[in-house]
């Protein structure tokens, strides 16, 4: 198997068949149809199949010249722990330097929630060098937010 890892201008249709794939993280209608909608204009980066196909989905929004957050980044339930996300962190990083980035950052469902889907993501990021920073209730008391940070 191979993929592609780059810059891709405007993928709306692949932003929905993957989110639908895997609704036990992204299974909130509205959040959908935001990140749908911000895959038209938000920085994107896909992985892709021989054939051509998105397998892998990231946006990146750039708030100041040394900070990139990985906005949304999802893979499909098929190629999950097959190196795609891994993919797609490295590229992202790689060009984040190149422009003179410092800090990547993310935004995920923090350890105070049991969801042990969140547990792997959180996981996947430490992993990929991602340290916690601190957890809020930006998203609502009940879903708490944990932004991760990593230098680069």
């Amino acid at each position: 198997m191979g993929w592609i890892c780059g810059r891709d201008l405007q993928v709306p249709e692949a932003a929905k068949r993957l989110l639908a794939e895997v609704p036990e993280w992204f299974g909130l209608p509205e959040a959908n149809a935001d990140y749908i909608e911000a895959a038209r204009t938000k920085e994107t980066w896909t992985v892709r199949d021989d054939d051509g196909n998105v397998i892998g989905l990231t946006l990146v929004d750039r708030h100041f010249p040394h900070v990139a957050e990985l906005h949304l980044m999802v893979v499909d339930r098929d190629r999950h722990g097959q190196g795609v996300g891994t993919a797609m962190v490295r590229a992202v990083e790689e060009d984040a330097r190149e422009r003179g980035v410092q800090l990547l950052e993310v935004k995920t469902l923090g350890s105070s929630h049991p969801d042990p889907g969140y547990a792997r993501t959180r996981h996947f990021y430490e992993q990929a060098g991602f340290l916690p920073l601190e957890e809020t209730n930006l998203w609502g008391e009940a879903n708490p937010c944990l932004f991760m940070v990593k230098p680069v």
